[in-house]
Order: C-alpha cells, then structure tokens, then sequence
C-alpha cells in the first residue's frame, strides 16, 4: 500500500515562495505518473501540476504556469513542488497524488482504478 506525506506548506506573505514536498513509502514510485491538486475553502480540488514517472514530461495548470517547477527523486521516492511569487488566490490546501498511469492518461483521469492520496499539507498566503 503506497502512503504519501506531504510536508512544507506554512504561512507566506504575497511574492515568497515555499517548497512542498511528497514523501512516497509502501511501494516504488518510478512507474507511477504524480500530481499535486489543491483545493482552496469552498472550491473543488483541482489539478495544478504534474510529472510523468520518469520526471520528463510535465504539466501545470494555468493558475501556476511559469512561476512554479515540479520534479521527482525516484532514487529518494520524493516528490516536489517550488511555488514562487505566491498570491493569496494559493491559499489551499495541496494534495500528493500517485497513480500506475502514464502522465498523457493520468492527466485524462484514466488510472485504472488506482489512485493515492496524502493529507494534504496547508499553504496560506496573506496579503
């Protein structure tokens, strides 16, 4: 059974930056495309970022294009996500997701029934 933690999340000011990090045990993750979701008070969760398993190919939503890298550490079953130039519309809680998939299927929601989750780690931003 594959359990994900999540971990730095805090709180930021407008423009900071903070690193999240995914730590995957109970299983190796090097076939399992990954994401980040969030899901801010009152909203859906939603997809914000994504990696393929082997770390070459990603995707971000629009919201975080551009000031925002997501990368992996197979050899540590490590995921990450620096978020910079942070805006109160961040404030989220973000979720680490796993999934066997190939990221072209994950990104479609086609992960065959399996999917892992971690508790999410909270990010607040203040203006």
């Amino acid at each position: 059974q594959v359990q994900l933690v999540e971990s730095g999340g805090g709180l930021v000011r407008t423009g900071g930056s903070l690193r999240l990090s995914c730590a995957a045990s109970g299983g190796i993750l090097r076939m399992f495309a990954m994401g980040w979701f969030r899901q801010a008070p009152g909203k859906e969760r939603e997809l914000v970022a994504a990696i393929s398993w082997s770390g070459g190919s990603t995707y971000y939503a629009e919201a975080l294009k551009g000031r925002s890298a997501i990368f992996r550490d197979n050899e540590q079953n490590t995921m990450y996500l620096q978020m910079d130039n942070l805006k109160p519309g961040d404030t989220a809680v973000y979720y680490c997701n796993a999934a066997p998939s190939r990221l072209g299927d994950y990104l479609q929601g086609n992960t065959n029934g399996l999917s892992y989750w971690g508790k999410g780690t909270l990010v607040t931003v203040s203006s």
